[in-house]
């Protein structure tokens, strides 16, 4: 039996030598390796944490100790000590184990945390909590060092930093990288820190020093503020976070399990905050991990457990891939054009313009904020930004948009990739909230491309408007075949006119928008088979709402709306509010997600579980127009239609 076979509980590894921690971190890496390379995930970031977790559990007592982490995704191996080791051959499945800290699955994981730089104010104010209510456990706070590019993490160590006697223990995992190498001022004085040529002796150092120093309250920490002064001319991160008023222990070796466990009990027994800082390696122990420049397997598919290479490799083309071809061009024919993200710079497909345009090209770190308020800075000096973001990531920039940018009538184009159901990631992961949070936006641009041609055509047409924000969202599907028009009314592209089968009335108005245009034209094909006319249109523009819309709305006798975002306050929503203010009386019904938090699975499972297939909607449509006899006009908004429910 293996050492990893006897780990049911954090209890469990109390009693381990120091040869045994070894060997358990060793047997803990393979099996990461050997499970995630057969079903997908955030390989890198997990391999990088195994001795630095191992040593939180042996340290402090969870669930009563809450331990949580930024961002969730560097949790794998605290979902392993915690008795979920079975779970992860179903590891990001439907119904499986789910990628990120999730309550449902168990009392350790405290918070559902997926977006970066929220740890630390979740943690302050659960140990303030804590302390009003007479509970003298600990909260811990792993926070990767990318995270704190983020405003909200130093918004939350600012708080921190005040309160001398919060039960909290801040631990940075400082790898030197968020998906990429960090990047920022903070990334420089940490890099400093492990480039140094007398690096190790310093880590040598504070070993020799924390191993003497006891383990109770101020003598502890007067011990390793002493170590902390001696170094200063070599080490600047430890003056960073004593400027800011918090107690700082570090750097430790992070794989080096008892070196972690002794800095991490004499910051438990300090009796106020103190911040631990702990280098690690991103990838370590997976060759394919350390030696892979671009992210070090960050997240990965399925790959061969021995190579890193993916087992599969699809020869279509992503919408990524056309964006980043098609930004690079529009860099050479257009000098105002620049490109913002925040710490995504190779997911969105920003690195090809980088290559071209470094002078050009800003990576902000995880900091959306800044980079949403910094692009109208720049369109205010007279050039065109493109900030590229995940959709679900928008909404953290949602005030910036609409004031920064919105209010000011700045032209800055908006690129949303991995919009509408994304799956695997789960609730936090899809971005199905950003065309309904963006239709409050006065004057504001909005696009879904049904194929590459209409994502070329956008974002040219994009960067011509210099009088208000514009937005492209699309899938992280791969590119669909184009199609193409039979017609064009206004800006509205016809993309199928049939007839009904006995050539009476107008029929239904099948509006289809981004990925879902192909959605559309198989409701079309089922209604046509029933007889039932049916006409199909791409929007384009799916905002402003296009008159030619209208008009071809009040010519039908049903129109249906399909989108890949929530159907509440969505574009069916918001051509309902149009045709009702120019007195079109055609019933209109609304297929989108609803207004719920998806579980985790792979997005076809989404979307046959919500009744977005076109089987699905076709049998909703013709149950509607069958019992249209006296149906009144505008029928109020609903949600997708579901399956009922099995049993």
């Amino acid at each position: 039996m293996s050492l990893l076979d006897t780990v049911n509980g954090p209890r469990d590894l109390r009693g381990l030598s120091a040869e045994q921690l070894t060997q358990l971190s060793e047997e803990i890496r393979a099996f990461l390796i050997h499970q995630v390379s057969r079903t997908g995930g955030h390989l890198g970031p997990n391999l990088g944490v195994v001795e630095l977790t191992l040593a939180l559990h042996r340290t402090f007592d969870s669930p009563a100790d809450p331990i949580i982490f930024d961002t969730g995704h560097q949790s794998y191996v605290h979902k392993i000590v915690t008795g979920r080791r079975d779970g992860f051959p179903t590891l990001k499945q439907k119904n499986g184990l789910s990628g990120y800290p999730s309550r449902a699955e168990s009392e350790h994981d405290w918070v559902e945390n997926q977006h970066a730089s929220a740890s630390l104010a979740y943690a302050e104010g659960l140990a303030k909590a804590f302390r009003l209510r007479g509970n003298r456990h600990h909260v811990v706070a792993v926070i990767g060092d990318g995270a704190l590019t983020g405003g909200m993490a130093w918004e939350a160590l600012n708080n921190i930093a005040a309160d001398d006697d919060l039960p909290l223990v801040v631990v940075v995992n400082d790898n030197g990288r968020s998906y990429t190498p960090t990047v920022g001022g903070l990334a420089r004085h940490l890099t400093g820190l492990r480039t140094s040529p007398r690096y190790e002796q310093v880590l040598d150092v504070v070993k020799r020093q924390v191993n003497r120093a006891p383990l109770v309250g101020s003598a502890a920490y007067d011990v390793l503020h002493g170590i902390k002064a001696g170094l200063k001319d070599v080490l600047a991160p430890q003056g960073m976070y004593s400027d800011l008023g918090i107690k700082y222990v570090g750097p430790i070796d992070g794989h080096d399990v008892l070196a972690v466990e002794r800095a991490l009990q004499q910051a438990k027994q300090f009796g106020g905050p103190v911040l631990v800082h702990v280098l690690t390696h991103k990838g370590r122990g997976f060759p394919a991990a350390e030696n892979n420049e671009e992210d070090q397997f960050h997240t990965v598919g399925q790959i061969d457990e021995v190579t890193g290479l993916p087992l599969s490799v699809s020869e279509r083309t992503t919408w990524t891939d056309v964006f980043a071809e098609e930004l690079e061009r529009l860099g050479r024919a257009d000098d105002r054009v620049v490109a913002i993200t925040a710490a995504m710079l190779y997911p969105t497909g920003l690195h090809r313009f980088a290559a071209s345009f470094p002078e050009r090209t800003y990576d902000v770190g995880i900091a959306e904020q800044h980079a949403v308020t910094s692009a109208a800075g720049l369109a205010l000096g007279g050039m065109h930004p493109v900030v590229a973001l995940y959709a679900t990531f928008l909404n953290r920039a949602f005030d910036q948009v609409l004031m920064d940018v919105g209010l000011h009538r700045l032209g800055v184009t908006f690129v949303l990739d991995r919009a509408g159901i994304t799956g695997n990631d789960g609730a936090s992961h899809n971005g199905m909230w950003d065309m309904s949070m963006l239709q409050l936006v006065p004057g504001l641009h909005l696009t879904a491309p049904r194929d590459a041609t209409r994502l070329r055509e956008a974002l040219h047409r994009a960067v011509t408007i210099a009088d208000a924000p514009s937005v492209i969202r699309y899938s992280k599907e791969k590119v669909p075949e184009d199609v193409p028009a039979v017609d064009r009314v206004g800006g509205v592209d016809v993309l199928r006119r049939s007839p009904a089968g006995d050539g009476a009335g107008s029929g239904v108005l099948v509006v289809g928008y981004g990925q879902l245009v192909g959605t559309a034209l198989g409701v079309a094909d089922r209604l046509v088979d029933q007889g039932i006319g049916v006409t199909v249109v791409d929007p384009v523009w799916a905002l402003p709402v296009d008159p030619a819309l209208v008009e071809l709305a009040r010519s039908h006798e049903l129109v249906v709306t399909i989108e890949d975002n929530l159907v509440v306050g969505g574009c069916g929503s918001r051509l309902l509010l149009v045709l009702s203010e120019a007195g079109v009386m055609t019933p209109v019904r609304c297929f989108g997600i609803p207004q719920e938090y998806l579980p985790h699975a792979s997005r076809g499972e989404l979307l046959s579980d919500l009744g977005l297939t076109p089987q699905d909607i076709a049998r909703s449509v013709i149950e509607l127009v069958a019992g249209s006899t006296g149906e009144p006009a505008h029928p109020p908004l609903v949600e997708a239609d579901r399956p009922p429910a099995e049993g």
